[in-house]
Parts: C-alpha cells; sequence; structure tokens
C-alpha cells in the first residue's frame, strides 16, 4: 500500500485561501499530488486546514513546504499514515525554552554576571556544536560555584513562566488520562515545582549540589542528556504496556532529538533548525496546546 502523509496547517487567524493555492502549485513541482480534506475548522484559539499528500516528503520538500506555509503566518505539521490519534497514550516535554520561557542555568548565572559565558555553552549545545552534553553540563554547572541557594527560588518566582499554552496543554492531556512526563537536562529545583503546578505524571532531570546553602558547581548523580531523556520515555511506555509510536513528543533542542525519533508525532517548539527539521511538526507561532488538535 502506498504510504501517504497528511499536512495540517495551524494559525492563530485565519488560513488564507492562498495558501491551498501555493501548496498545489508547489506540489506539481515536486510530481506529487496534494489535496484539501474539507473545509478550514476553528477552534477556540486556533485554525486548521488539512491536506493529503499522495506520498512521503523528503527532509528538503519538507522544510520548503513549512517556508510556504511559514509566508503565510502558519505552522505546518506532517502527519503519517501510520499514525493514529485514538492511541497516544504518552506526552514527553523537555522543560527549558519548550515547557517554559528560559533556560534556567543561563538565568542563575545571570545573577553572578556569568549569563554570557554560560549561555554562549547552552546555545552552542542546543545547537547540536557541542555533542557531549554532560561535559557541557559540567562546564556550565562549574560556573555556578558559589552561588546561593536562594537564587533558585529567584529565578522560579521572578523569571520562570510556563510557555504560551502550557497549562492548558497539560490540564487537558491529564483530563485525558494520557501519562504526562517532563524530561529535562535542566534541575530538579525547577521540575518538582513544575511538577506540582501542572501535574505532570512523572518529571526527570539533574540535582545540583548544595552544601551551607550555596551551590558547589558540581550535579549529584548521573547526568539526564538526550539518551537518558528517550530511556525515560521508553521506561514510561513499557510500563503502560504501549510503544514509542503511541507517544507525542515536545523539544527545542538537539539534546531532545533521541526521545522525539520514532515517536508518534514529535513536536519542535521554537526550535533550533536541526530539530525543526527532523521534527514532524514545528511550532513557532502557535502555543503548546495546539499540540491538542493533532491527536483531536
Amino acid at each position: 500500500m502506498t504510504s501517504h502523509l497528511t499536512l495540517v496547517a495551524l494559525a492563530n487567524a485565519a488560513i488564507p485561501a492562498e495558501l491551498n493555492t501555493a501548496f498545489i502549485e508547489h506540489a506539481k513541482v515536486l510530481g506529487i499530488r496534494i489535496a484539501k480534506q474539507g473545509a478550514e475548522h476553528s477552534h477556540s484559539k486556533y485554525f486548521t486546514a488539512r491536506w493529503t499528500c499522495s506520498q512521503t516528503l523528503m527532509p528538503e520538500a519538507r522544510t520548503v513546504m513549512r517556508d510556504i506555509a511559514a509566508a503565510h503566518d502558519t505552522d505546518l505539521a506532517f502527519l503519517s499514515s501510520g499514525f493514529k490519534a485514538n492511541e497516544v497514550r504518552v506526552l514527553a516535554m523537555d522543560m527549558d525554552s519548550t515547557l517554559i520561557n528560559i533556560e534556567c542555568i543561563d538565568e542563575i548565572a545571570d545573577f553572578t554576571g556569568k549569563k554570557a559565558a554560560v549561555s554562549e555553552i547552552t546555545e552552542a549545545t542546543m545547537r547540536g556544536e557541542i555533542k557531549d552534553f554532560k561535559e557541557s553540563l559540567r562546564r556550565r554547572v562549574a560556573l555556578l560555584s558559589g552561588v546561593s541557594a536562594d537564587v533558585l527560588d529567584s529565578v522560579y518566582k521572578e523569571r520562570l513562566r510556563p510557555n504560551p499554552g502550557a497549562t492548558q496543554l497539560l490540564a487537558e492531556a491529564n483530563t485525558r488520562g494520557l501519562y504526562t512526563l517532563l524530561v529535562s537536562g535542566g534541575f530538579t529545583f525547577f521540575t518538582e515545582k513544575l511538577q506540582q503546578e501542572l501535574g505532570f505524571k512523572q518529571t526527570q532531570a539533574n540535582t545540583l549540589e548544595i552544601v551551607h546553602g550555596k551551590l558547589t558547581g558540581k550535579v549529584i548523580g548521573d547526568i539526564v542528556d538526550g539518551a537518558a531523556k528517550n530511556a525515560y520515555l521508553e521506561q514510561a511506555c513499557a510500563h503502560l504496556k504501549c510503544y514509542k509510536k503511541n507517544a507525542i513528543t515536545m523539544g527545542d533542542g538537539s539534546n531532545d532529538l533521541p526521545m522525539m525519533q520514532g515517536s508518534g508525532i514529535s513536536i519542535a517548539y521554537k526550535a533550533k533548525p536541526i530539530v525543526k527539521e527532523k521534527a514532524d511538526a514545528a511550532f513557532d507561532r502557535v502555543g503548546l496546546d495546539a499540540a491538542l488538535l493533532l491527536i483531536a
């Protein structure tokens, strides 16, 4: 049987008719067929439209289709023919810059005047230029040595905010009975507070060592990197007696790619180019809760 794709456009305003024309014209260039599925739908916050594509697309073609959608102020998702929305059991998310608006380690460093040095390493790591996340994290945490532990609470209260749609996404996911998992290369101080606030079933992150009320510049125990994120997701799926294809994954950096690879839907949220290229959906305009429209 020939595999096909469903293209889902998601926007904050009505999707212009010109997008349909642009898709059809580009499909001709690619030598494939694309057909719109019925009328556009409006939801409480978003607008969606769907197309059936006669075959899967190469990464370069997907990038061009996304660029066409972006020119019409629209985000785009590609759903494979094997994806079954009603079989989704797990929602697994990254924390920093995905669930929340900041990179916590950068903001902690800002209180010590070292944000630029830490941010430089963070950015290079998320772009995939520094391959060893564990070494990257150790280098950044070492720069925090001597910082008062009170700074963590200040960052949480003054700077950390859930990204648009985060609260709605978690509330609906929990209502639907999805297993909600927060897996982070960040820190347990923040993931545990977000678990209480948003209702995650499970959180995994790194533990900062604190002695006499100050950070020592070290992490306690094994570091949660990309491989560990994937392992925690696979363990959750095994616990639920389901497969990775029954999970939605969301992230923004290269260390999210292992857990995103092979999941039912992978969503890149305001992500680095390397992540957007490989993800099934790229959200640059709509909020996190637009993910619910992909599993409606």
